[in-house]
């Protein structure tokens, strides 16, 4: 029915008997249609329980859903979180100078690959500002310096208020976060790290992989957190290399690496196909 609406619920908690009936015959009742349902136990014996639902249900019912659901979750303990498929996420993508990983997001976004909103992008330099605009997306310039980092990242969560925005993407922007910052998006603020995590943490992955002899390289998304690069790990990829590129090959094949696991992390929030434990997640 055209007054039906498209809705996704994610679940995490200890298992136990019964939590797949119970949500089953809440959404029955509830008037939801379940499209896709996809669960995980971490361990047989006492582990931690997932699922992750896509449903329909009325419009009308959907507004009264999610404090229906509240006892239930509170029975089970449960950490949870619904939200509506056709309501685009906000997401803000912060970069530095390099341009590879941004305009891959904004060449797929403007194909309608990326089913999202971009309301702004900032950069702590001003060489992409041209870019950016031909896309008809605002560019906010802040730079970034040991002595005005506290005053810049406030200008900054100023601007992504304006913006109303979701969450944040880290494309290549080449500045480490303060706890504070990250404090403001939890869970909501996807980096990528041109290394295959957990090697080569930091700086300068690709000359300290050149120096290794490493016979593949990678890149990996991830959650932020106080910890730099060692955030719940989302998306991966790696290419096998061998003695005959220098570091200048490491970097171009890298960049490609970079832009795939960046877009396909990004896709993987926007479809809610992510939950996080620990430092950990579960893709579904």
């Amino acid at each position: 029915m055209s007054s039906n609406i498209r809705m996704r619920l994610l679940i995490s908690c200890q298992d136990r008997p019964g939590i797949v009936a119970t949500v089953s015959q809440f959404l029955y009742e509830n008037g939801a249609n379940i499209i896709q349902s996809d669960q995980h136990t971490t361990d047989p014996q006492g582990g931690i329980f997932f699922m992750r639902i896509e449903f329909e249900c009325e419009g009308g019912e959907s507004q009264n859903l999610e404090a229906a659901f509240t006892e239930i979750a509170e029975s089970f303990d449960m950490d949870w979180r619904l939200s509506h498929v056709n309501t685009l996420k906000r997401m803000a993508i912060f970069v530095s100078k390099q341009d590879h990983c941004l305009l891959e997001l904004l060449w797929r976004w403007k194909a309608g690959d990326l089913n999202v909103d971009i309301p702004v992008v900032i950069s702590n330099h001003p060489d992409l500002q041209a870019t950016v605009e031909s896309f008809d997306i605002p560019f906010h310039y802040i730079p970034v310096n040991k002595q005005n980092k506290r005053e810049a990242e406030k200008e900054q969560l100023e601007c992504l208020e304006q913006y109303h925005v979701d969450f944040v993407v880290l494309a290549r922007y080449m500045q480490i976060l303060s706890p504070d910052f990250v404090a403001h998006y939890p869970k909501r603020v996807i980096n990528i790290h041109h290394s295959f995590l957990p090697a080569f943490v930091g700086a300068n992955p690709y000359e300290r992989a050149y120096q290794r002899g490493v016979k593949i390289i990678g890149a990996t998304s991830h959650f932020v957190t106080d910890n730099l690069d060692e955030g719940p790990i989302i998306a991966q990829g790696t290419k096998e290399i061998s003695h005959k590129y220098n570091v200048d090959d490491l970097k171009r094949i890298g960049r490609t690496i970079e832009r795939d696991v960046l877009a396909r992390a990004i896709q993987l929030h926007l479809e809610d196909k992510i939950i996080v434990y620990g430092n950990k997640t579960v893709i579904f």
